[in-house]
This record gives C-alpha cells, structure tokens and sequence, in this order.
C-alpha cells in the first residue's frame, strides 16, 4: 500500500525535492500544504502518514513550529508524526521536545541518512 507525506511550508523547489528523494526512493506520494488550516484539514480528510513541516513557512515566513503545535495540541492528530525541515540542531532539538520525530535538514535531502530517517514512516525503500 501507497503511502503518503504531506509537506507543509516548503518554496516550490524544496517541495519538488522532497517529493522527487520520496517518490524515487519510496511506494509513496507527496502532497503540499502552506500553513496551519490546511495542513489541518487534509490531516483529517485523508490518510497522512508522515508531516513535513518547514522551520520558517514559505507563504508568510511564520514559524512552523506552530503548525506543530497545532497538530500536536489535536487529540484526532496528536499521533500523526511529524518532522521538521531544518539544518539547525537547536530547532530540531525544540521540535522533539514538542513531540516530533527527528527532522532532516534541506542541505541533506538527498543523504542516504535522510532516507534512513523517513524509512520507518514511508516503508521500505524501492530497490535501484
């Protein structure tokens, strides 16, 4: 079965990467989301199996960690995981201590480690 990983917040480029690392190297799709209410609601109108969520949003450049919270503070929600995109280790850091797993940073999307890190939500790895 599919999986799917919803992106919230990245520019169109980082958007396109995450999605062509996933679908090359996962059964999965992505799907984007811009901000807090629609990350919400396609929270609960389809099955998401994996958040990405970005440090700064693009639409705005609010912080994404309220996108966090706001999933996290959902009981409905609350036990979707959820990874934030950033190469800084202090904002990692605060979004396990909000209930994340931990992210990947933009500089490594394309790292086998990366990959490593989404294996356990997106399922096995195609193999090349």
């Amino acid at each position: 079965m599919s999986k799917t990983l919803l992106d919230c917040g990245n520019c169109g480029p980082d958007f396109n990467s995450i999605r062509q690392m996933v679908t090359s190297n996962f059964n999965a799709s992505v799907v984007q989301s811009h901000g807090t209410e629609d990350t919400l609601a396609m929270l609960r109108e389809r099955t998401i199996d994996l958040v990405t969520v970005n440090r700064k949003l693009d639409r705005d450049y609010t912080d994404g960690m309220e996108v966090i919270k706001a999933i996290k503070a959902d009981p409905e929600l609350e036990s979707v995981p959820v990874m934030l995109v950033t190469n800084y280790e202090e904002h990692q850091d605060d979004a396990v201590k909000q209930g994340c797993v931990r992210g990947f940073g933009k500089l490594s999307i394309g790292d086998d480690a990366t990959q490593a890190l989404l294996e356990p939500y997106l399922g096995q790895r195609k193999k090349k």
